[in-house]
């Protein structure tokens, strides 16, 4: 570990390569197949309306094979939609780019996305660990992880999701650095200006009490930013209320154990009101204007679902408001009590084994598919790769208890990003969920390991044995090698690649992966 680590010109040539491969991984063949699959009927025609008119538009039963082939236009009605807009406008800017009828075009901006996370993650991981051999671990890991390049394969929403939360925790991990020395900084100045150079050592150890509560750090621009980022998030699925809290609480966690560590005596009243209630501000607050924002489509429009129910029900509200309320009303009922049966529905208990991924193609030689055998399988299943994903699982479970033992802010972090991601869905065990929805957790598991391997290399390197520090680089090595040859293996299965039906049978580990 280096303390004033930097990328610098090599770290950002690599980041550069490993970026160019996960965009390679995830726009290679990226039209196949031309067709609708999965929840884009829902998401990629939404887009399409969003573009046009500002509002989701229903659409015809049987429409799919029609709107490909670029011979199909929504109805006049508006059509009611669960999920908020930013997704939908991100995935329409790719399809106003390359064509609203080209698979290309409603897939691009989730390829654009996914890649644009690997890059983040390296250079997150960069700044936690201060290692560009540990950055460039994380890099490749989300590069090829199976899970993530199919989520940056199909227009969904969840990939636009896991950019925001992490580009918010990115922001919040700056507004740490950021506060930590304006801390020092208005400390060194008070210090100066109450204690004159004749004071003595009790004068000096005294001077505290003319600051219990600590300084006001005033206007955080990394906190704000994080906030704009979380509004967004919220914006792509309501999930990100997930996010919202838990970075909220622990930012000013962060706070307070600053405030203790500069020796503050009252750090957690200080951290509570001059830390907590202008965090809200900045991540609550700021991020609830800018979740209004993304409305403005359906605010400005007379025909978008619900617009006029505020108009109908006269309230001190302007119409709008009272509208769009009324909106998310019905909407979290909605969400909450989602019940119906799904062939590839699962409880989020199964979530952290991949227990039940989700197909989102399915072809076989009757459909068309051809190959070098007899019987022929297309796929595009939303697996991960299991040795990356069942390692994090227990790159956790280490941190977790490292995190009881030691109270490493990192471990702590990783974890919390974790819950939010992952247990939040377990307070509705009856509800409809699907396993895609831990793609938003995904660059956070390949950080949980790439943090084991750091304490693994921090610890060779403090025993000063060079050999075992060699060996600890190799077995790193080795590790993510493996994790490229197990991704290989399963790349035909991520992209739709046809294959014979013997080759995917046994590429089926477990039977609830068919």
């Amino acid at each position: 570990m280096y303390p004033n680590f930097t990328l610098g010109p090599t770290g950002w040539i690599i980041a550069a390569v490993v970026t160019l491969a996960a965009g390679l991984l995830r726009f290679w063949n990226l039209a196949n197949p031309q067709e609708l699959i999965f929840d884009e009927t829902y998401y990629v025609k939404d887009a399409y309306s969003l573009w046009h008119f500002g509002y989701e538009r229903s659409w015809s039963d049987d429409v799919d094979e029609a709107f490909a082939a670029g011979n199909a236009q929504p109805g006049e009605d508006a059509s009611y939609v669960v999920h908020p807009p930013a997704g939908k406008w991100l995935i329409a800017a790719g399809m106003a780019l390359f064509g609203f009828e080209n698979a290309f075009g409603w897939r691009f901006s989730a390829a654009l996305v996914g890649t644009l996370a690997v890059l983040v993650t390296f250079v997150l991981a960069a700044k936690l660990f201060r290692s560009l051999f540990l950055a460039s671990t994380a890099g490749v890991l989300l590069a090829v992880e199976g899970h993530h390049i199919v989520m940056s394969r199909v227009g969904l929403l969840d990939i636009f999701l896991g950019l925001f939360v992490l580009g918010a925790f990115c922001a919040l991990v700056a507004d740490r650095t950021w506060g930590r020395r304006r801390l020092v900084a208005e400390l060194a100045t008070r210090y100066r200006r109450v204690v004159s150079p004749a004071a003595t050592d009790d004068d000096k150890t005294a001077w505290h009490s003319t600051m219990p509560y600590g300084p006001w750090l005033g206007w955080r621009p990394w906190r704000i930013a994080a906030g704009v980022l979380l509004g967004v998030a919220v914006s792509i699925k309501l999930s990100g209320l997930a996010f919202v809290a838990v970075f909220g609480l622990l930012t000013v966690w962060w706070d307070a154990n600053a405030r203790k560590t500069a020796g503050i005596r009252r750090w957690l009243p200080g951290a509570t009101v001059l830390d907590g209630l202008w965090a809200f501000v900045s991540v609550v607050i700021v991020g609830a204007i800018t979740y209004v924002g993304t409305w403005l489509g359906w605010i400005i429009s007379s025909g978008g679902y619900y617009r006029n129910w505020g108009a109908e029900n006269p309230s001190i509200l302007p119409d709008w408001l009272a509208s769009l309320i009324h909106y998310h009303v019905q909407s979290t009922q909605f969400h909450t009590g989602l019940d119906s049966d799904h062939n590839y529905a699962s409880s989020a208990w199964t979530w952290p084994f991949a227990g039940r991924p989700v197909s989102f193609f399915y072809r076989t030689e009757e459909d068309g598919v051809t190959c070098a055998a007899e019987q022929c399988s297309a796929a595009i299943l939303d697996l991960p790769n299991p040795l990356i994903w069942w390692t994090g699982l227990l790159a956790l479970v280490f941190i977790f208890l490292r995190w009881l033992l030691v109270r490493d802010w990192r471990a702590g972090a990783i974890l919390a990003v974790y819950v939010a991601g992952q247990l939040i869905w377990v307070i509705w065990p009856e509800r409809t969920m699907f396993f895609f929805y831990t793609v938003a957790y995904v660059p956070f598991l390949i950080l949980a390991i790439v943090y084991v391997a750091g304490l693994w290399l921090n610890r060779t390197t403090t025993a000063g044995t060079p050999i075992s520090r060699q060996v600890a680089i190799l077995a790193i090595g080795m590790f993510v090698l493996l994790a490229l040859v197990v991704s290989a293996y399963f790349l035909p299965v991520w992209t739709g690649e046809p294959i014979s039906l013997e080759q995917w049978q046994r590429r089926m580990w477990l039977q609830s992966w068919i």
